[in-house]
C-alpha cells in the first residue's frame, strides 16, 4: 500500500516571540482578526448578555479556544494542494504529523470514513472514524479509499478555532468537497465554563469522570451536533464541475464517529515487567488566563528541581487538566502506555493531549537513562512554564552535557522570561502612559500623566509587585510617586478622608496591594510615607464592541477618568478621554 507523509503546520506574519509576549499582555488583536472578541455589543445581539456579565463577574476573560491567531494553514507546506497519481479503488497510507506550533486540527475526508491504523509511531488495531482531532507533536496513520475513477476526493484539515482550513485531493477528477466546519458558538461555551468555574477560581468536576476525549465540553459549540442554522448554510456545498457526492454533511441528527483514546488498542501485549517497584506520581496541569502563566502543581519550571527516577522501575504518572484548556503532553525519550481499559493491550504513545477537567494515567518503564524533558507542545505554553525534566539517579556521565547544572539553570530561565509591553495616548488634554515588565510573578510598572501646563500638572508612578496564590488575584508592592502641579494661592488639596497636600511637588515611597475583583477591576490600596492613603478602582478593557474598549477610574484623591478606545491596527487606537485633571481629550494610542 502506498504510503504519503502528511505535514500539517501553521504560519502566522508575526514573530513567534512577538506572539508570545502578546499573548501574556492579554493582547486581544488575534481575537479580533478571528471574529471571537465577544464583546457586550456581541453578547446582547446573541441573546447572552447575562452570559458575559457572568463570565466576567467570575473574573475570567472571553471564551478561547486557540491563543494564537494564524494567517495560514498548510499540508506539506501548501493550502492547498493533489495527490493525483491514485485511482478509483486504490487505498492509500495517510501518515499524518502535527508539526504546528500551538494548533490542533480536525481531519476529515470527502471519500468516506478513515481507518486509524497507528498513533505516535506504534501500530492500532484499525478503527474506522468520521474524523477525529490531532494534537500539537501527535501522529496518526489513517488508511483512505478512493471510491471511483475521475475524481479526486478532498482531505480537510480545519483547526479548532475553524477559523480557516487546508485540503489535500486525493485522485484525479473533478473534486469531491468536504463540508466545512460551521463557525464555533462561542457564547454556549462561555456559558458552559460559566458552570464550571466557582468564584474562587477553581472548576468545579460536576461529578463526571473524564478521561481520555471520550467527553468533549466544547461541543456544546458544535453546530454540527447541536444544530444552527449557520451549519444548514454552510452544508451547502459548491463543487469544481457538477457532482456532489458528500454525503457526509454533519448536521444535527447524524450519527458521526469521532476518534478517543478509549478506542485504540495495542495489536499485542505493552505490559510493563511485573517485578519491577513502581513509582507513581500525580501532576495538575495549572493555567492562569489573565496573565497566561502555564504550570504543573502552580509552579514552573524556573520554581523546581528534576524529577528522580531510578533505572528499571515502572513510573506511573497521574495527570489531572485543572485548566481551561487543553495540553498535548510530550515524554522524551520513552513511550508510555495509556490506561484507556484495554488492559493488557494499552496502546503506546509519546503525546496525550489532556482535555479540560480530564484525568489520564499514563505508566512507562525507565530503561534509558538520561534527563527527559517532559512537557506541553503547545510552544507558548511550554515557553510560559509548563514543564518538568525526569532525571535518572546515579547515571553515567554525559559526555555532550559537560555542565549539566548551568544547562538546566538555562532552561529554566528561558520558561520564565520578563515580557515587556508599552501604551503611549497622545492627546490633545495631555500625554498618558505606562511601560512594564512582567515574568511568572513578578510585575515592574511605570505610568505617566503628563499635562500641557503647570496647572493640569506631571505625575509618574513606579510600582514593583509580585504576585500571589494560583489565581494571581492578588499583587502587593512597593511604589514611587513624583508629581507637581503648580496649585493657586492657598489652594489646598484634600483627598475624602481630609488629608491635604499643600506641596506644588511631592515624591513619596509607598507600600500596597492590587487585587482583581469581580467583572476584573481592580482595586489598589497605597499608604504613602507622608501618611496618606489611596484607595482606587480601576479597569481599562471593558470590550464594548469587537473593536471597542472602554475604561474608567476613581480613587480617594477625587481624581476620576472615564475614556474609550477604537482599535484600528494591532498598535494603533482613537482615543477619548475625560480626566478629573486634564479635562476632556481626544488623540491617538500607540501600544506595543
Amino acid at each position: 500500500m502506498p504510503a504519503v507523509p502528511i505535514i500539517l503546520s501553521e504560519w502566522t506574519d508575526i514573530n513567534p516571540e512577538n506572539v508570545h509576549r502578546m499573548l501574556h499582555n492579554a493582547n486581544d488583536w488575534g481575537a479580533i482578526k478571528k471574529g471571537t472578541t465577544q464583546s457586550y455589543a456581541e453578547a446582547i445581539k446573541e441573546g447572552h448578555f447575562k452570559t458575559k456579565l457572568t463570565n466576567e463577574w467570575k473574573r475570567m476573560l472571553a471564551m478561547d479556544v486557540s491563543d494564537v491567531y494564524y494567517d495560514k494553514f498548510l499540508i506539506n507546506g501548501k493550502n492547498e494542494s493533489q495527490l493525483s497519481q491514485f485511482k478509483g479503488g486504490d487505498k492509500v497510507r495517510l501518515r499524518i504529523s502535527n508539526g504546528g506550533a500551538s494548533s490542533y486540527f480536525w481531519l476529515s475526508y470527502a471519500g468516506g470514513k478513515m481507518t486509524v491504523v497507528a498513533n505516535d509511531g506504534n501500530d492500532v488495531e484499525p478503527v474506522e472514524v468520521d474524523r477525529l482531532i490531532i494534537g500539537v507533536s501527535e501522529t496518526y496513520d489513517v488508511i483512505v479509499s478512493i471510491p471511483s475513477n475521475d475524481v479526486s476526493y478532498e482531505f480537510l484539515v480545519t483547526p479548532e478555532d475553524r477559523t480557516n482550513s487546508a485540503s489535500i485531493f486525493i485522485g484525479n477528477g473533478i473534486r469531491q468537497l468536504k463540508s466545512r466546519m460551521p463557525k464555533l458558538k462561542y457564547f454556549e461555551g462561555m456559558k458552559m465554563m460559566n458552570g464550571m468555574m466557582n468564584m474562587d477560581g477553581s472548576m468545579d468536576d460536576m461529578g463526571m469522570e473524564m478521561s481520555l476525549q471520550q467527553m468533549d465540553m466544547n461541543a456544546v459549540m458544535y453546530p454540527e451536533i447541536t444544530g444552527s442554522k449557520e451549519d444548514k448554510k454552510s452544508s451547502k456545498m459548491k463543487m469544481e464541475g457538477e457532482m456532489d457526492h458528500s454525503k457526509h454533511n454533519m448536521g444535527l441528527g447524524d450519527d458521526l464517529v469521532t476518534l478517543n483514546y478509549a478506542m485504540l488498542k495495542a495489536p499485542q501485549p505493552t505490559t510493563l515487567p511485573a517485578d519491577a517497584p513502581i513509582r507513581e506520581l500525580r501532576f495538575e496541569l495549572s493555567g492562569n488566563m489573565n496573565r497566561y502563566v502555564w504550570s504543573m502543581d502552580n509552579k514552573v519550571l524556573a520554581e523546581t528541581d528534576k524529577i528522580l527516577i531510578k533505572k528499571g522501575e515502572n513510573v506511573r504518572i497521574v495527570l489531572y487538566n485543572g485548566s481551561m484548556m487543553r495540553h498535548p503532553m510530550h515524554l522524551h525519550g520513552h513511550d508510555f502506555r495509556v490506561l484507556n481499559g484495554q488492559g493488557e493491550y494499552a496502546p503506546l504513545k509519546n503525546v496525550l493531549d489532556i482535555m479540560p477537567m480530564e484525568t489520564d494515567t499514563i505508566e512507562f518503564n525507565a530503561n534509558t537513562e538520561g534527563d527527559w524533558f517532559f512537557h506541553c507542545h503547545i510552544l507558548y505554553h511550554m515557553m510560559a512554564g509548563m514543564n518538568r525534566v525526569f532525571s535518572y539517579e546515579e547515571q553515567a556521565p554525559n559526555p555532550y552535557l559537560p555542565d549539566k547544572e548551568w544547562a538546566y539553570k538555562k532552561l529554566q530561565r528561558e520558561s520564565n522570561e520578563f515580557h515587556f509591553m508599552a501604551e503611549n495616548d497622545f492627546a490633545s488634554n495631555g500625554n498618558d502612559g505606562m511601560v512594564m515588565l512582567g515574568n511568572t510573578r513578578w510585575s515592574i510598572g511605570a505610568e505617566w500623566r503628563l499635562g500641557y501646563h503647570d496647572d493640569h500638572g506631571y505625575e509618574t508612578e513606579i510600582h514593583i509587585g509580585r504576585y500571589i496564590g494560583k489565581n494571581q488575584w492578588f499583587m502587593p508592592f512597593i511604589g514611587f510617586d513624583w508629581r507637581y502641579r503648580k496649585l493657586g494661592h492657598n489652594e489646598i488639596e484634600k483627598n475624602i478622608f481630609g488629608q491635604a497636600n499643600t506641596k506644588d511637588q511631592r515624591a513619596v515611597m509607598s507600600v500596597g496591594a492590587e487585587y482583581t475583583l469581580p467583572l476584573l477591576i481592580i482595586a489598589q490600596a497605597e499608604v504613602f510615607t507622608d501618611g496618606n492613603v489611596r484607595f482606587q478602582l480601576m479597569r481599562e478593557d471593558i470590550p464594548i464592541s469587537q473593536r471597542l474598549r472602554m475604561s474608567f477610574m476613581v480613587n480617594t484623591d477625587k481624581e476620576y477618568m472615564g475614556g474609550f478606545k477604537y482599535i484600528v491596527t494591532r498598535h494603533l487606537g482613537l482615543t477619548t478621554h475625560y480626566d478629573s485633571d486634564m479635562g476632556l481629550g481626544v488623540g491617538i494610542g500607540l501600544n506595543y
